[in-house]
């Protein structure tokens, strides 16, 4: 559906439109205005007027309408596409969940497309309203907007997942066995968060280098003020961040988890071995009664009045010597 289409003229929202056609002929007429259309998971057949008007790549539809995009930047002759997943941290859950921001910036106009609950966009359109100096650089101060503060939220979760990994490190070198059981799939989950929460972040670092002008694609990206490399630059600044916060937790929790196998191995052979222990110690007697259980007439001390306590004795002797001695080596 068709979030808002609103007209912006000198970094301040004039209009509201339900005809995008018409709004962006007003915004060509005028030299500094632009219009901006939003979407919340769109239908093809709502999709369709807004290809139609502003000329949007096939290609680039299909792309917006099946979600499930990574991060990327293309240029066609008529717009700019760039994908944007931003990553929220449900607390409650301690989980991370991922959305998909689309735009499309072209001449006079820009069109965001988002899919999920969780957007930056509203919040991000509400600061830019708010600040005319910065949003009469027409689309792209949306497209910088945007991408600050979907990074800027990627820090944000990057400090929370760092909390979370400390929490288990804790966990697994506590010296309480509380909660052991469930601590290899919690750490697995844990990986499974840092994966997803890196599909959002790594590949993004192609599409910013370019619109900061850096790196071997450095050059000016059409339909993006070359004035605002700096700006974008910073968000790559941040986004490298991000990526070395992220390849961190990565291997800490690799480590954490090879450390936690290491303490179940540790510990399974410490149970093998009071289990051998007791085994050992159950021996001796079930040798003892075995042998004088046989019932052969001819046998020693079988007829002695002290056969039996000096019998049982042995056994306490043995038992106990047995029991000192896997007692000091640490076996029980």
């Amino acid at each position: 559906m068709i979030f808002d289409c609103a007209i912006y003229r000198d970094g301040h929202r004039t209009d509201s439109s339900d005809d995008p056609a018409k709004a962006l002929r007003e915004a060509r007429a005028a030299d500094d205005a632009f219009v901006w259309i939003a979407l919340h998971d769109p239908t093809a057949e709502e999709f369709d007027e807004v290809r139609k008007v502003f000329g949007l790549h096939p290609l680039a539809v299909e792309d917006a309408l099946k979600a499930h995009q990574r991060p990327k930047l293309e240029t066609y002759d008529d717009s700019l596409f760039v994908v944007l997943k931003p990553v929220f941290y449900e607390s409650a859950r301690d989980t991370v969940t991922t959305g998909e921001v689309m735009l499309f910036l072209g001449d006079s106009f820009v069109v965001t497309v988002r899919h999920g609950e969780s957007s930056p966009l509203p919040e991000t359109r509400r600061r830019l309203e708010a600040d005319p100096d910065k949003l009469r650089h027409g689309p792209t101060s949306v497209l910088y907007a945007v991408a600050d503060a979907t990074v800027d939220h990627y820090l944000e979760v990057a400090t929370e997942l760092g909390t979370d990994l400390d929490e288990l490190e804790a966990e697994v070198f506590s010296p309480s066995d509380a909660g052991s059981r469930d601590t290899a799939s919690r750490i697995y989950l844990f990986k499974r968060q840092v994966l997803e929460f890196r599909r959002a972040t790594e590949p993004l670092t192609v599409p910013m280098t370019r619109l900061a002008g850096m790196g071997q694609s450095a050059g000016q990206v059409p339909f993006v003020d070359a004035s605002a490399r700096p700006f974008f630059r910073d968000v790559n600044d941040h986004l490298t961040r991000v990526n070395e916060s992220v390849e961190g937790l990565d291997r800490l929790v690799s480590d954490i988890l090879s450390a936690h196998l290491a303490q179940m191995g540790v510990r399974q052979n410490d149970d093998m071995r009071k289990i051998s222990s007791w085994a050992a110690m159950a021996a001796i007697p079930t040798l003892i009664a075995g042998v004088y259980g046989m019932n052969f007439e001819h046998m020693p001390e079988l007829r002695w009045v002290w056969g039996y306590p000096t019998v049982v004795a042995v056994m306490v002797v043995l038992e106990l010597l047995l029991y000192r001695n896997f007692k000091r080596r640490g076996w029980l």
